[in-house]
């Protein structure tokens, strides 16, 4: 079966043209606790300083998080997390063009920060964890973005048990996206969630076989950045020293047909992005 790319979208004026090339969403954590960077950008003026940077290195989207999903993160309230976000979001609005993603699971989040300028929701729980975040996202006719997790932050890593990996997280993506859908939601982007209740070999397994996700019709975005099961095929347990593998695992992304990847540095990225898109997508313009 031949594949179809999903059909160009349009997000603040930038278009998405699906297939053409690799995405690049940079993340920005605004959080005292992200197993890669907490604690770095709590102070507004940091984080201001960094999402400008990341735009100015390349990225096509940014992702700003109030709340951390590491292993065995413990959960704040909407409150505490749209106080993390809202002055950076405030702040960075005005100054860059690029779509503006909120990675949440909250709806009291999703529709205050949507009001405030961003441009879609990042959640990781697939919908499940607030209802309402649909509804939310709905309403404002803005895309999202839908992961595959297995129970929370703190329960997810003892949850790594499947008959069919593969089949078992296209088969949860898919209600995702059926769900979705149900709410007259027509702009989806899916995620496999590595690292989120996945063992290392599971990952590998997962980017190995992340084509088999594009059957389902949506842009598919797969984040590695830093992640632990690189820091151990590295024997590297600095998250920030992983980004070299992580470029690794992008480019395997790109030949497995990923839309988007998600990652903490942008530059370097960005220039393997190219040359993976140059090798695996013969409509890419490697200029």
């Amino acid at each position: 079966m031949t594949f179809t790319a999903p059909a160009p979208w349009t997000i603040r004026g930038q278009t998405f043209a699906w297939g053409r090339r690799t995405y690049l969403m940079a993340v920005l954590n605004i959080t005292p606790d992200s197993f890669s960077d907490g604690g770095q950008f709590l102070d507004p003026a940091a984080a201001v300083e960094q999402a400008l940077a990341l735009v100015a290195a390349g990225a096509d989207l940014l992702d700003l998080g109030g709340q951390s999903t590491r292993p065995g993160a413990t959960p704040i309230s909407p409150e505490a997390e749209l106080a993390r976000v809202l002055p950076v979001l405030q702040a960075i609005r005005p100054r860059v063009d690029c779509p503006i993603s909120i990675d949440t699971t909250s709806a009291q989040v999703a529709e205050q920060t949507l009001t405030a300028g961003a441009d879609l929701i990042n959640d990781v729980s697939g919908g499940t964890y607030d209802p309402d975040l649909l509804t939310v996202v709905a309403q404002w006719r803005v895309p999202v973005i839908l992961m595959h997790l297995r129970g929370t932050p703190r329960t997810m890593q003892t949850l790594t048990d499947y008959d069919d990996l593969v089949g078992e997280v296209t088969a949860t993506l898919r209600a995702h996206r059926e769900r979705a859908a149900g709410r007259d939601i027509d702009r989806i982007i899916l995620d496999p969630g590595l690292g989120f209740a996945k063992t290392g070999p599971q990952n590998l397994e997962l980017l190995r076989r992340a084509g088999a996700l594009r059957d389902l019709g949506c842009p598919l975005l797969i984040g590695p950045s830093r992640k632990r099961f690189i820091g151990e095929i590295l024997d590297q347990p600095d998250p920030q020293q992983r980004d070299w593998g992580t470029a690794a695992a992008c480019c395997a992304a790109v030949a497995a047909g990923a839309d988007l990847v998600r990652v903490h540095q942008v530059a370097g990225i960005r220039d393997a992005i190219r040359v993976a898109d140059a090798l695996w997508r013969p409509s890419a313009n490697p200029g």
